[in-house]
């Protein structure tokens, strides 16, 4: 259990403070109105992935038998971290010379999120085969990944927000850059794994 907590976290912190279009509207509406407005933000993803999640259990749910197809989706997960863990390690920082204004902070977080392709990716090659085993060992351990998921998720939006509205140095600064490549690091490992794992699905290793 504890190690579906740890992948929870880490999938959770890394998705929650690299930088892309949630976070980009995080900080916007921080900016452009108050930190409660950047908060409103931060909970889109509780709002719009489950729908994404419930569907990526059941079509993983009918892949259960088809182990060559698993294979190849723990490839695709394993390309799919790479490609974040690439994006963490060359991180340069946050732009915040945001532009943009945008009231109704959560509808627009909501559409930013759902129509996002990250959440759909993540969840179709990742998070479901992940909550999948994590559920199969014990349900706490589903529990547990999803739990740290979402709370770090959520919890690092958030505390960007906090941070923007009071002192915007963090996001450009060494400290960011410095936690946004660890966990890049900790991505390319949990890539690893998933390689790993679709060669074992589909039988080059034993």
């Amino acid at each position: 259990m504890i190690n579906f907590l740890f992948v929870g976290i880490i999938l959770g912190l890394s998705a929650g403070l690299s930088p892309g279009p949630l976070l980009a509207l995080v900080i916007s509406e921080t900016l452009r109105h108050d930190i409660r407005a950047g908060m409103k933000v931060a909970l889109a993803p509780i709002v719009t992935d489950l729908p994404i999640i419930l569907i990526s259990l059941f079509i993983l749910e009918k892949l259960v038998n088809f182990q060559t197809i698993l294979g190849f989706v723990s490839f695709a997960g394993g390309i799919f971290l790479l490609f974040l863990g690439y994006q963490s390690l060359t991180a340069q920082g946050v732009d915040l010379d945001i532009q943009w204004v945008s009231p109704k902070s959560l509808t627009k977080g909501v559409f930013t999120n759902f129509l996002s392709p990250h959440p759909y990716l993540f969840w179709l090659t990742i998070g479901a085969p992940t909550m999948t085993n994590a559920i199969s060992l014990h349900p706490s351990a589903g529990i547990a990944f999803i739990g740290g998921f979402y709370v770090c998720l959520v919890g690092s939006k958030v505390a960007v927000a906090i941070l923007t509205g009071k002192s915007r140095s963090f996001l450009t600064g060494n400290s960011y850059r410095a936690m946004i490549r660890c966990l890049g690091l900790f991505l390319l490992i949990l890539a690893g794994k998933l390689f790993y794992d679709g060669l074992k699905l589909l039988q080059v290793l034993s």
